[in-house]
């Protein structure tokens, strides 16, 4: 439980400074996009960005010496899965980073309805994949 806080609240005070050194929100979808769209422009913090966010999860799997847990996965499901998560993240808007952390904080009525709808979906699809399904 303590680690989860940990990094809630890193989560939390790493978009209280992106929104004030930048003023920008701190949505992965968005500064994904904008990386992938001008790499090496003016926005090359958005590629910064990117590129530690993979750099911080590899940092504290040396660090902590934690592995992550083995999953058999199909890549033809991976591929299907990462574009239905795509166009979700158009389609709302942004990404769950966006509106859950950002958003909702900001008392945005647009990112509390897609966190609720977020939340919701997810337990549907838990309870399906884990209870029904399994």
């Amino acid at each position: 439980m303590i680690p989860a806080l940990i990094g809630g609240v890193l989560i939390g005070l790493a978009a209280i400074w992106m929104y004030a050194s930048l003023g920008r929100v701190a949505g992965i979808s968005g500064i994904f996009s904008q990386a992938l769209r001008a790499p090496f422009s003016n926005a090359s913090w958005a590629m910064a960005f990117v590129v530690g966010l993979g750099a911080g999860g590899w940092l504290v799997t040396l660090l902590v010496g934690a592995r992550p847990q083995e999953m058999p996965f199909d890549a033809v499901l991976l591929l299907v899965g990462g574009v239905i998560v795509g166009f979700g993240t158009r389609l709302g808007s942004g990404c769950t980073s966006g509106h859950g952390v950002c958003g909702v904080a900001r008392l945005s009525r647009r990112s509390i309805v897609a966190t609720c709808i977020f939340v919701a979906l997810g337990m549907v699809t838990g309870t399906l994949l884990h209870g029904v399904l399994s």
